[in-house]
């Protein structure tokens, strides 16, 4: 494993970060000030503070990364500055500077020795602004950000409900430098190069490459566009140039179309083969600019009641969701650490991944298309409606579309998630933001939200494929009654294109108990671990049984920050993950899906932190996915074990605990090879530690 991910990390440095040929692409992440406010709307005392102690920061950098985590409701949101000098060369007066924010929470606007260059709303995608002209050229310059994370009806997510928006400069900038002429950088701070890709199939693929140049000279330029498709080993697949006048009257938009024959595609985790294509804007032999970007051939579709197809074979949509904030850190991750969450979703054996509830790092979407896994990017509307989002929304999603147009792993965007009332209102959004990623990318499906699990809710089917999130046994009624919800949507409407986009339940490590029913009361401080993982045996049984369940995303794959709550005696917190938020614990339900999902050889005996037993009579259960394990109580084998819901899953019945320290053993081979798994449990009296039982008679539909 640790082989492949280095083998995966060389070939990612092909394409991402795009430092090319013609262009100097530069970390602006050092040397910067920071001041929190609030600051005073009267002059002398802002001038006071503006004039005080500043402290020296490093991007990427959060405010929050403390207080959203620990403590509910009572954390800043508000105005903050970041500031940096830098001394910009006289030789660049004569080239194009731009500024390019990955992310911002979650207003920005930017100034240059004092002049304002650029304004953006919206924490999760990225923004470019061009800083030459603002510029002194052979001096220092003073550049100011000015940020605010305060939740705004205008801008979406309206409120920090569901998960906190972090504010800060919490994502890399870059200082990009190109000639007069380039490829253009402002285009919603996209590559400026667009792929798209027909008719696909192991005998030919169809390519298109759009490219938009911009000319801020005052003179048409001769130019020479070359756009040349390359294999992962660095062979000529097919090239295209074409020469003419570049006009300096608004960006131009030119188009190269290639046929590749016998292409190898780009198959998921099985081989998530990439080429490259190289879009080259040359005056002579001079190389003005030149920007790389992947190229994955693949070809997805979504067929009601039968499944996910890649390039026509039935694929297995095993997923997550995964929020990006961590533990201390906030949103303010480095590489590592998306590649450390990467990496477990890979070791789970997970095939698909919903990045929720919002953009997330390009750098993570790249890493998915050089890992093969299949990815949901969406936009944060969620939770609430103000009537006042509209323009917002549908700016997000067009800023969405544009960046993160070309990773193949990418086959469905996301318009909304619980959004309701005013339903009229909701829907119209919805189909608008429908109708918009189809013009933007009319190659990709759309999918939206919705918490109620049946099909004629006023807000459904304007997208392609309509997600429904049930926490059955959790928020409403019990664990079971996941599979007659999902037999009467497949006997009323076939025709659905249905995913279960989260279910799951909160885990306390600390909260452990053997003695569960089918349904709990959620507003009650106690969250049992071992109550999660009796719902992911039983629902993942039920959804692995019906394929007109397209795609399952369990929630989720890690704790994270709600600063909103104070549940299961930890405040500001979501412990649906099945690893902790300081991502040093996996959870039980984590092995349970390995064993599941994961080709890797598991053996796994539950349970280890309910150390504390309440009955010497119990059960043991054992995850194998190597066969039926034999399992040994203080050196004696057990007997009677039966199946249970999956064919991992081993139960024995009935063992009866000694006195004190009780030694659990699992053992089974597979390959010549003996795998082995020991815990530790201890009894001294029955007793009971039982949760608090409660069935929801009514339908849940998110918070």
């Amino acid at each position: 494993m640790k082989a492949k991910i280095f083998l995966v990390a060389a070939l990612l440095s092909l394409f991402y970060p795009t430092f090319c040929v013609g262009r100097d692409v530069q970390s602006f992440n050092a040397g910067w000030q920071f001041m929190q406010g609030p600051f005073s709307a009267d002059v002398v005392p802002m001038q006071n503070k503006w004039n005080g102690k500043w402290t020296d920061v490093e991007l990427p950098h959060t405010w929050n990364a403390v207080d959203m985590q620990v403590k509910a409701n009572d954390f800043y949101q508000g105005v903050a500055y970041y500031r940096k000098e830098y001394f910009f060369p006289q030789d660049l007066k004569a080239k194009r500077l731009f500024l390019k924010f990955e992310g911002v929470g979650s207003c920005a606007d930017v100034y240059v020795n004092g002049t304002l260059v650029n304004s953006h709303k919206g924490a999760y995608s990225a923004f470019a602004c061009e800083i030459g002209t603002a510029l002194k050229p052979g001096a220092n310059n003073e550049i100011v950000v000015k940020v605010d994370n305060t939740a705004r009806p205008d801008v979406i997510p309206v409120n920090h409900a569901l998960f906190g928006v972090y504010g800060g400069i919490y994502r890399p900038v870059w200082l990009v430098v190109t000639e007069q002429s380039n490829i253009t950088v402002t285009d919603c701070a996209s590559p400026g190069v667009y792929i798209t890709q027909r008719n696909v199939s192991g005998k030919s693929a169809d390519v298109r490459v759009k490219v938009k140049l911009d000319n801020a000279t005052l003179q048409p330029m001769p130019v020479t566009l070359e756009n040349t498709i390359y294999t992962r080993e660095g062979k000529k697949v097919g090239s295209h140039s074409q020469s003419f006048d570049l006009t300096p009257q608004g960006t131009q938009t030119y188009y190269a179309d290639f046929t590749v024959k016998n292409p190898r595609l780009w198959q998921g985790r099985k081989d998530p083969y990439l080429y490259k294509v190289v879009s080259r804007l040359m005056q002579g032999s001079k190389v003005l600019d030149e920007v790389v970007q992947p190229l994955g051939l693949r070809k997805y579709e979504v067929v009601a009641g039968k499944g996910f197809f890649l390039n026509g074979e039935k694929y297995p949509m095993h997923g997550v969701c995964r929020h990006q904030d961590w533990w201390g850190l906030g949103s303010a991750l480095k590489n590592e650490n998306h590649d450390f969450d990467l990496s477990m979703i890979m070791d789970i054996g997970a095939t698909t991944v919903r990045f929720a509830h919002y953009q997330q790092s390009d750098y993570l979407y790249s890493r998915c298309d050089s890992l093969g896994l299949i990815i949901w990017a969406e936009i944060p509307f969620v939770n609430r409606v103000t009537g006042q989002e509209r323009e917002n929304a549908q700016s997000q999603l067009r800023e969405m579309i544009r960046q993160n147009f070309n990773h193949p792993s990418i086959y469905v965007w996301g318009l909304h998630n619980e959004v309701y009332r005013p339903h009229e209102y909701t829907a119209s959004l919805t189909q608008s933001l429908h109708d918009l990623a189809k013009t933007e990318d009319p190659d990709r499906y759309t999918v939206s939200v919705n918490g109620y699990g049946h099909a004629e809710h006023p807000v459904n089917m304007n997208a392609d494929i309509q997600g429904m999130n049930r926490y059955f046994g959790w928020y409403e009624r019990k664990i079971q009654d996941i599979k007659p919800w999902v037999e009467e949507l497949e006997a009323k409407y076939p025709h659905q294109k249905l995913m279960l986009t989260e279910y799951g339940a909160d885990a306390n490590i600390y909260h452990q108990t053997e003695i569960l029913g089918e349904a709990i009361d959620w507003s009650k401080p106690f969250y049992p671990e071992t109550f999660q993982t009796k719902i992911h045996e039983y629902q993942w049984s039920v959804i692995d049984q019906h394929p007109y369940i397209i795609a399952s995303y369990l929630w989720n794959m890690f704790d994270f920050a709600v600063p909103a709550w104070a549940r299961g005696s930890v405040p500001a917190r979501n412990m649906k993950g099945l690893i902790t938020f300081d991502r040093k614990i996996k959870k039980d339900s984590y092995y349970f899906y390995k064993a599941n999902w994961s080709e890797e050889p598991v053996l796994y005996l539950t349970e280890r932190r309910n150390y504390d037993r309440e009955k010497r009579h119990t059960q043991v259960t054992v995850y194998s996915n190597i066969g039926m394990p034999k399992v040994y109580l203080n050196g004696k084998e057990l007997t009677g074990v039966r199946q249970g819901y999956t064919q991992i899953h081993y139960v024995f019945e009935d063992v009866v605990l000694a006195d004190g320290k009780n030694i659990l053993k699992a053992v089974a081979s597979a390959r010549g090879k003996e795998y082995t798994d020991q815990i530790e449990w201890s009894y001294t009296a029955d007793r009971i530690r039982a949760v608090d039982a409660y069935e929801n008679k009514s339908e849940h539909s998110g918070f």
